[in-house]
């Protein structure tokens, strides 16, 4: 029985999005089936985010954060993330809320029978150029990797930490996160969720970082596949 969730959110520059994560963040605090608590990641932003976020976990006690000194990017955040949380399930929402926290509802209806569930995001509302890299970039993936994911780059997650801890993170990895949970014997699944458009803030991706660099990070990954390192222990004493 899984009795908490921690929700990373990921932060670079986001300064005119976060008072909407907040409150849309503390909405599915109230909702949840199960204690949640959010930890803000902030990836060395140079606006006024840091400062937002000490305002915003100074009054909420259900949320948190770690900052870094420097930019490191998307993966590092999330790895740095699944390295401080201590719940039995994390979860994972970008900043710019394009996904909504209320869909963490239907992800954990699932994770009891799977260890990673992740969104298929629907009726996307991103432009024909961002849908058709993304499409291409899932396609190429998919056939390196056959994990099966349709939506590997959508933003709402749910793992079951003991198995997020054991993902080796490398930049770009944070793409691959079906992958490397099937990588550990794992199952996984993917189920729908509601899409939006972009209301602040700017796109951190563009077409060259959505198509040649996952093209790129697909070898990467095919080397780890070869490398990994799988055990169960069996007894100790």
């Amino acid at each position: 029985m899984y009795t908490s969730l921690t929700v990373i959110v990921p932060v670079y520059n986001e300064e005119d999005n976060l008072e909407r994560v907040e409150t849309e963040m503390a909405k599915f605090i109230n909702t949840a089936p199960i204690k949640a608590t959010v930890l803000f990641v902030n990836d060395g932003s140079t606006d006024n985010s840091q400062q937002l976020i000490e305002k915003i976990c100074a009054k909420n006690q259900n949320f948190s954060f770690i900052s870094f000194t420097k930019n490191r990017g998307l993966s590092a955040a999330i790895k740095a993330g699944f390295d401080v949380v201590e719940s039995d399930l994390v979860g994972y929402i970008d900043s710019d809320l394009q996904t909504t926290p209320e869909d963490f509802n239907v992800l954990l209806e699932h994770i009891g029978e799977y260890d990673l569930v992740t969104g298929v995001r629907a009726n996307r509302k991103d432009s024909f150029v961002k849908n058709m890299s993304s499409t291409i970039a899932n396609g190429i993936r998919r056939a390196f990797t056959h994990d099966g994911m349709d939506d590997t780059g959508c933003p709402l997650k749910i793992i079951k930490t003991d198995y997020a801890k054991k993902i080796p993170m490398f930049k770009g990895l944070h793409r691959f996160l079906p992958a490397m949970i099937l990588l550990q014997n794992g199952k996984i699944k993917q189920v729908p969720v509601q899409h939006f458009p972009r209301v602040a803030g700017e796109a951190k991706y563009h077409l060259w970082n959505r198509l040649i660099g996952p093209l790129i990070d697909c070898f990467a990954y095919l080397w780890m596949k070869k490398k990994y390192i799988n055990y169960e222990i069996g007894k100790k004493g």
